[in-house]
């Protein structure tokens, strides 16, 4: 099951320039309009993991999953995608951009 991570837990993640893939899973548009900085976007559907695979990365490499905010179910369903895919190091950043917003970081 994906594991959870903090807003504090990612800012320090990008601070220190960690090895992750970061996954804005929300529409292009959004994307476009504001998302975490380091994200790509990769609409949640039946693409995202064949997107992902494309991307060649390890299977174990830490995979960071976000949407809009705790109560948005899209970056859940995409963890839990990539899982059952075989990827074996998946979180669910679940605070999403509301959480990025409401401590005060800037988007790109």
């Amino acid at each position: 099951m994906a594991y959870e991570i903090t807003t504090e837990e990612l800012k320090t993640k990008i601070t220190n320039n960690e090895d992750y893939l970061l996954i804005d899973v929300l529409s292009p548009e959004s994307y476009e309009a504001r998302h975490v900085p380091t994200a790509v976007n990769i609409p949640n559907g039946p693409e995202l993991v064949k997107k992902v695979d494309e991307m060649n990365i390890p299977k174990d490499r830490e995979i960071i999953a976000y949407c809009t905010s705790a109560t948005c179910g899209t970056s859940p369903a995409a963890a839990q995608a990539l899982e059952k895919a075989g990827y074996t190091n998946v979180a669910h950043y679940k605070d999403g951009l509301a959480g990025w917003q409401d401590a005060g970081y800037d988007f790109e």
